[in-house]
């Protein structure tokens, strides 16, 4: 069966490989997002904390014999407690000067970070082995649907949806969300403005690690792969529109999407699409899709 003279399978295939890379698209924007939004910092060193949070997951297990399950749950610790080293030694001495300082910190940052791990490392990849539960896959009739890929889907949706919850539908997100917009008066209520600020910065450094987690059986491990992603996922954050939380997830999964087609119908415009897309939309609403014109 074809459709527009392309297999349904080889379509199927390539709109599975943009979900997946939409599933950490959403992930990573999602932590940018947090970060920007709550704290104003455009953290350009994320790439790096995903980069270490692939790092840690192998490590874990070569050293510690800690496998992929307890990764997932001791990862986003780890590479949060970096973040809150980050945000207390670095950042918070920016928080009233402008915007381009914070991301030129950051920029240095991940540079330093990723030339150490290089250094280390170097720039092959280093396996990480999918776990044994998640092994094999599902014949679909008209597509293979490698189990562990079909879990990161999954859990990368849970994992945004619960944060999107958080922030957006419980008190203690909307504190973190007033005292973005009045610190002065929160901290007038009684709340610690400053150890929340930090607590947002680790968690979306959390977030960061996480996804590295994820993308460790995927994409091996290399000190390239953040930088090799940062890029497009700040695309993807300012059509999603800077800030905004739920424009992070949507956009990441949408334009994870459209770059799996483009490579069906148009295989060369595959690595500039989600540009052409920030672009188109910039054009017409310069806020992004859900962002808000201040």
């Amino acid at each position: 069966m074809e459709i527009f003279g392309v297999p349904i399978q080889a379509m199927m295939g390539q709109l599975l490989i943009g979900l997946i890379n939409g599933s950490f698209y959403a992930l990573l924007s999602l932590g940018l997002a947090v970060i920007f939004g709550m704290l104003n910092i455009i953290n350009f060193a994320h790439g790096a904390l995903y980069m270490m949070g692939a790092f840690t997951a192998y490590l874990l297990l070569h050293f510690l014999g800690l496998n992929y399950w307890w990764a997932l749950v001791f990862t986003p610790l780890i590479i949060g407690g970096v973040g809150v080293i980050i945000e207390r030694t670095m950042l918070r001495h920016l928080y009233k000067l402008d915007h381009i300082y914070g991301l030129l910190l950051t920029f240095g940052l991940a540079l330093v970070i990723e030339g150490l791990f290089r250094n280390k490392y170097g720039s092959t990849g280093l396996p990480y082995a999918i776990p044994s539960q998640l092994a094999g896959g599902q014949n679909l009739g008209f597509m293979f649907l490698p189990n562990y890929r079909g879990w990161v889907i999954i859990a990368s949706a849970v994992v945004c949806l619960a944060t999107w919850f958080f922030i957006e539908r419980t008190r203690l997100g909307g504190y973190l969300r007033a005292a973005t917009e009045n610190p002065d008066l929160v901290q007038a209520f009684g709340i610690n403005v400053p150890l929340m600020i930090t607590l947002t910065f680790a968690f979306g450094a959390g977030l960061a690690g996480l996804a590295g987690v994820m993308a460790a059986p995927i994409y091996q491990v290399s000190p390239q792969m953040g930088s090799d992603l940062i890029i497009v996922v700040f695309a993807v954050v300012v059509i999603g529109g800077m800030g905004s939380i739920l424009g992070a997830i949507l956009t990441g999964f949408m334009l994870g999407v459209l770059e799996g087609l483009t490579k069906v119908f148009y295989p060369e415009a595959s690595t500039t699409v989600i540009f052409v897309a920030m672009v188109l939309v910039l054009l017409v609403r310069p806020a992004g899709l859900f962002g808000t014109q201040k």
